[in-house]
């Protein structure tokens, strides 16, 4: 038992070394992952909220909580507004406040553009504004960690359903194999898109309707695969030792067969991750994904399409969407070399 948990060990080691061998995909992996990471702290990073405030001598936290006006020696018992000129000059005056890099939140309307929104890129917008007079990268920046959020829990539900059916297809065959065969060739023979268009406009969708209609049709992935897998182990000696000794089929299938099947498996999830975020911004690039308002790619992509003369819309949102696929490509196919046993040594 030793021998072999060190085999393991020494095997997970070697596939490691074998994706840092590649460096476009590990670089890639550092830089998605350290953009995720800045995304999941959006409100520190754009916000119409101060991260600090001193007044009278105290510390107020108001990107953490809000503070009524009355706090800072306004007259109305109303969430404090900290782009008032009335409201910072009273703060100013008896403290000062530390602000975020980007000084507004994918909500916030700048009131105070020199021109008709869409404004181009300026000092105050760096990216520019929308048509509605929100700040493009405070947008793209909310926007990029909804995609990312969604795709993963896409990635994680599907992966599951997906890997469970082609687990018991494969591994018990016969009828149950030949019958859920012919289901998935119809249910996949489905126009998708045009189905997840239709289910989106019988209500008003939000994160989690959007996700539980996408997953309809996203947990096909890695069915086949899995299938594939367990066909070609379930008759293996020590499997059929195993099943010999009276052990339990779910302890066979998910203990000695699955480790083996998801090696294959694992090298899908990149791009299965990528094709949930270019799902999410088709839906909302047509009008059907989030609710009105929410960051979105996919809405920046359409704002691009209506207003021609301000491309900084298209081309900002077109940047971080085909940043994000190239990167996820590049990482999925380190993990493939990575895990393809010809490739060891």
């Amino acid at each position: 038992m030793g021998n072999n948990a060190i085999a393991a060990a020494g095997g997970r080691i070697t596939r490691w070394a074998r994706f840092k061998r590649n460096k476009r995909g590990c670089l890639s992996l550092w830089i998605f992952g350290m953009l995720f990471v800045l995304s999941l702290f959006s409100e520190f990073i754009a916000n119409d909220r101060p991260l600090l405030v001193r007044f009278n001598g105290k510390f107020y936290f108001p990107v953490l909580k809000n503070y009524s006006e009355l706090t800072f020696g306004g007259e109305f018992d109303i969430d404090t507004d900290y782009r008032d000129p009335y409201v910072a000059g009273l703060i100013n005056g008896a403290g000062w406040m530390l602000h975020t890099p980007i000084r507004f939140s994918y909500n916030t309307i700048n009131y105070a553009l020199p021109r008709p929104a869409p404004a181009p890129p300026s000092r105050e917008n760096l990216l520019g504004t929308d048509d509605r007079g929100r700040d493009v990268a405070a947008r793209l920046l909310y926007g990029f960690r909804i995609s990312v959020l969604f795709a993963l829990a896409l990635t994680a539900t599907s992966s599951v359903i997906g890997v469970a059916l082609g687990a018991m297809q494969g591994y018990f065959g016969g009828v149950f194999d030949i019958l859920f065969q012919r289901f998935i060739e119809v249910w996949s023979g489905m126009p998708s898109l045009f189905m997840l268009i239709i289910l989106s406009s019988v209500v008003e969708p939000n994160f989690w309707w959007l996700l539980g209609i996408t997953l309809l049709f996203g947990w096909m992935a890695l069915v086949s695969l899995v299938r594939a897998e367990f066909l070609r182990a379930r008759n293996f000696e020590y499997v059929l030792a195993a099943r010999a000794m009276g052990m339990k089929h779910s302890r066979v299938m998910f203990v000695h067969i699955l480790p083996n099947a998801m090696t294959s498996a694992l090298s899908y999830l990149p791009f299965i991750l990528g094709g949930s975020i270019s799902t999410l911004t088709s839906l909302d690039f047509l009008g059907f994904g989030l609710p009105s308002g929410s960051p979105s790619l996919g809405e920046l992509l359409a704002q691009g399409k209506a207003n021609l003369h301000a491309p900084w819309l298209g081309v900002s949102a077109f940047m971080i969407l085909a940043l994000s696929l190239s990167l996820l490509v590049f990482i999925g196919e380190a993990v493939r070399d990575a895990l393809d046993p010809r490739r060891a040594g």
